[in-house]
């Protein structure tokens, strides 16, 4: 059977159904097995550019119509399988809140914990289930026994929350933050640990790294940072909101002792869900910042201490992990990168235009960010939205000044000709001042 048939054929009982009901789940459990038949012998890299397979994917979305939405780095859809299973979660706990929620949802979060460890390629004795990278990283920024005069290397460029979190450990504790400059994009391995490494000295205890950075999507090689880091005796925190569910990688191939995530970005979770990581040794280390009985216990749920959240949420998360698999780590990866790939590789030769995203493999996937002379990050923004009705993130900061572009699995080859035609439009025609 052809992949164009076989699709058509699959893609409303997967759609519909997928990790709802348990009898369901097996129906398209086997229309899958069926797809992966077609699909197994095709390399991740070549079934990227394959839009019969993207377009049966991109119908379990219910995405506008009339708007193209190029900043799902910002916050990602979920596809139908998970709104339905958040849905029918939601609906449930309604029926009667107090049992249905802390009786029986909450019995799903041991399964929940080994099903995201399993992904993050950890012990589940290792994952705390969350709401987000901020709330985890604030976790681990505020809940670190440190003092007076001890060292804390950060990077420009690191996101926001995180930068303020430190800022005001700085101020209450009077630690040393050491800030780190850079321009982007760096293609060089060497040149990145080399600046890492030059700050560290003897009181540098922690090195805070950003595995996809926000801005402008440049990947940083965190591992070899965080190899040098652990030989000069500093703990690693990795925030790897974008790059989780985004690039194929276990959190183990980070160095970190500490990492965070946000589900609702790359995984398509509900929104207001993340996922914490501390090595099993650290765990006793960290101050839980929602306090419970034993605060300074070697137990991973104790930052899990919430009170009362989303029950429904957090267990719709599993129906974004089966989503997930069901397209697989490596082919999301390569289908985001080409995405990334196929517009710049169309508005690169424009003259007054700067990319400030590499187009290597290993140092970019889905996010973008590009300049146009005599335009300001807003206007590009504005133009975009109102005259093309797309809709991306106008990032003013730093060095950097222009518009980050960041499309998803369910984005179209028509959806990015229509941004290269603003792209070009906007090249030719600078606002007057």
């Amino acid at each position: 059977m052809s992949t164009r048939r076989f699709f058509l054929k699959t893609a409303g009982t997967v759609a519909g159904t997928l990790s709802i009901a348990p009898v369901l789940a097996e129906t398209a459990a086997r229309d899958w097995k069926e797809m992966e038949k077609t699909i197994a012998d095709i390399a991740p890299e070549t079934l990227a550019s394959d839009e019969d397979f993207w377009g049966w994917i991109k119908e379990s979305y219910t995405v506008s119509p009339n708007l193209i939405e190029l900043n799902n780095g910002g916050v990602s859809p979920q596809p139908k399988p998970v709104q339905d299973t958040h849905i029918r979660f939601y609906q449930y706990c309604n029926e009667a809140p107090s049992y249905y929620m802390w009786r029986q949802l909450d019995n799903g979060r041991e399964p929940l914990r080994e099903k995201l460890a399993e992904l993050a390629g950890c012990s589940a004795e290792e994952i705390a289930i969350n709401r987000n990278s901020t709330e985890g990283l604030n976790t681990v920024i505020f809940g670190l026994n440190l003092k007076a005069g001890d060292e804390v290397i950060l990077n420009k460029y690191d996101y926001p929350n995180m930068m303020n979190a430190w800022k005001q450990r700085e101020k209450r504790d009077g630690i040393k933050l050491v800030w780190l400059d850079m321009q982007m994009p760096i293609e060089n391995d060497e040149e990145i640990v080399k600046l890492y490494t030059n700050a560290m000295t003897s009181k540098t205890k922690v090195v805070h790294l950003t595995h996809m950075i926000n801005w402008t999507g440049q990947i940083m090689p965190v591992k070899k940072i965080a190899d040098v880091a652990h030989a000069k005796g500093s703990e690693v925190i990795v925030d790897a909101a974008h790059s989780f569910a985004h690039v194929d990688f276990k959190v183990t191939d980070t160095g970190a002792d500490y990492l965070a995530t946000s589900l609702h970005k790359w995984m398509g979770a509900p929104f207001g869900s993340g996922m914490l990581y501390i090595k099993k040794d650290k765990i006793k280390n960290v101050w839980a910042l929602l306090s419970n009985d034993k605060p300074d216990g070697d137990d991973i749920r104790k930052f899990e201490t919430l009170g009362t959240r989303s029950f429904a949420s957090e267990m719709a998360i599993s129906s974004a992990i089966d989503f997930h698999n069901v397209i697989g780590s490596k082919r999301k990866e390569e289908r985001l990168r080409y995405l990334k790939n196929y517009w710049c590789n169309k508005v690169k030769g424009i003259s007054n235009l700067k990319l400030n995203t590499s187009l290597l493999p290993q140092y970019s996937c889905a996010l973008a960010h590009f300049s146009i002379e005599g335009w300001k990050a807003e206007e590009m923004h504005k133009y975009l939205l109102e005259k093309k009705k797309i809709h991306t993130a106008a990032f003013e900061y730093e060095k950097l000044n222009g518009v980050r572009v960041t499309p998803n699995v369910y984005t179209t080859l028509r959806d990015l000709d229509k941004l290269v035609e603003g792209i070009e439009y906007m090249s030719k025609n600078a606002p007057a001042r």
